[in-house]
């Protein structure tokens, strides 16, 4: 070794990559912007080839000027009529600063954490946060409202995020109601909250596709409005004409979207207007997806008591397999003890009135197990039966948790052992195979006593008799 050389240590190694990966990164940041702005105008160049408008647009700049990135981020209407006086052009893109730090390939196999550029422009920035003053500024400085650096346009922002007035704006300066993203969707598929039902409005008024599909997963803006549970904006987009049994990538209409959401406990209300609605236009209740699962296979499971009612009404298959082996009877009792609050006892009550199968007498242990803090839901079920075997593995299904809150009843349930079903009870297991698929049409127009026609469609009691 020389007198003038020295070891690096694995230390100073480090030090010398972390140096080398700092530089790269500003470099990178450097030709960000560059980079895609060129990618952009490419595809603009080769996606438009009509005559020019009577007004030349000019080609958009890169702004990196933080002035003016905080004047549009924070709406200061004065400083924006100083940053772009008359004469001047609001035709920019912005590369913000920071940003997520992300891995990027180098090539060879090189990797590099690199922060995460989002270009932008003044009118997405504006258009998002709903200051309407200064986007009408920026559209009468020339501002381009088709400019999608980052991927979307300000019309996409702008019904994202709800902003109502700002989506008019825009398209009363000439935004296509129909533009796609990047990602594949138009701004009427961005109306994903009811917030942004007067965006809908507007969108529709300027001609938007009402059965525009997305790239990806093929949904039309029926099938979004379904997913979120919009029943304003279902009722709007059918009386536009939106045809109600399309069919998405996944092979499911509206009304499935509708069902397969999870439904939380405070929305439950919204998604059973939404099936009440595609349903009265003529949603096939029978529709399956790509596993077979109908729109009742997927309201037990989300344990949504109203639509499965409803959905049994309209004619719904109690019985019908999913290519699991699954019947909706399955489904709901595997998610009871998650969804107390939901009421799943409505749900078997309702499936077995309309002539669900029953679980395997042998298999009830599991289900004790499995839905013992649904007290209710174990009592409509055994009540499907005229006579059970109970044992000893009955007892030890039951936690002693559940036991000492429901008392009463797991003692009347367990008493069954030695004690034989009422004449009652049986009388009416009678009856309701006799009525079997039709008990919810026929025991309400029966000449009998309301009680006795509560007792014949499974009402709770609290005990086992």
């Amino acid at each position: 070794m020389s007198q003038g050389s020295f070891v690096f240590t694995p230390m100073a190694l480090r030090s010398l990559q972390l140096d080398e990966d700092m530089l790269e990164r500003h470099k990178y940041k450097r030709q960000l912007a560059s980079h895609h702005l060129n990618g952009y105008m490419l595809k603009r160049e080769a996606r438009d080839r009509a005559p020019l408008r009577s007004s030349t647009v000019l080609p958009p700049a890169v702004c990196h000027d933080v002035v003016v990135q905080n004047a549009l981020y924070t709406g200061d209407l004065e400083a924006m009529q100083h940053l772009f006086p008359k004469g001047s052009t609001a035709n920019l893109v912005i590369e913000p600063q920071g940003g997520d730090m992300r891995w990027v390939s180098r090539g060879e196999g090189l990797w590099s954490l690199t922060y995460e550029q989002a270009l932008t422009t003044p009118l997405l920035i504006t258009a998002g946060r709903g200051f309407t003053d200064c986007l009408k500024l920026l559209l009468q400085r020339g501002a381009n409202v088709e400019l999608a650096p980052g991927g979307i346009t300000a019309l996409h922002e702008s019904c994202q995020n709800c902003q109502p007035e700002c989506t008019k704006l825009l398209l009363s300066h000439g935004a296509n109601a129909n533009a796609t993203s990047e990602d594949g969707d138009m701004p009427l598929h961005m109306c994903t909250a009811p917030e942004s039902l007067e965006c809908a409005k507007y969108l529709l008024q300027f001609g938007a596709a009402i059965n525009g599909r997305t790239v990806d997963e093929d949904d039309t803006p029926l099938h979004v409005a379904a997913k979120n549970g919009l029943p304003e904006h279902v009722d709007m987009y059918l009386r536009y004409g939106a045809t109600v049994d399309k069919i998405n990538a996944d092979g499911s209409t509206s009304l499935n979207a509708a069902c397969s959401q999870p439904h939380e406990f405070q929305e439950m209300e919204r998604y059973f207007k939404v099936c009440q609605l595609l349903l009265g236009a003529g949603a096939n209740v029978l529709t399956s997806d790509m596993d077979n699962r109908t729109p009742l296979h997927m309201a037990c499971k989300n344990v949504n008591p109203d639509i499965v009612e409803l959905l049994l009404a309209k004619g719904a298959s109690v019985n019908q397999m999913d290519y699991g082996g699954e019947a909706p009877m399955h489904n709901i009792l595997k998610v009871v003890s998650y969804k107390l609050s939901h009421k799943p006892e409505r749900i078997v009550r309702a499936l077995l009135n309309h002539g669900s199968i029953r679980v395997w007498p042998g298999a009830l242990p599991k289900v004790l197990n499995c839905c013992g803090s649904s007290p209710r839901t174990i009592e409509v079920l055994l009540n499907a039966y005229s006579h059970l075997k109970v044992t000893d593995t009955w007892v030890e299904s039951v936690s002693p948790e559940v036991f000492q809150e429901q008392k009463e009843f797991y003692e009347s349930v367990f008493s069954l052992a030695q004690t034989p079903r009422s004449l009652q009870h049986l009388a009416r297991c009678k009856l309701r195979g006799f009525l079997e698929g039709r008990i919810p049409t026929v025991v309400p127009q029966l000449d009998l006593p309301t009680f006795i026609k509560h007792y014949l469609l499974l009402e709770y009691r609290g005990y086992i008799h």
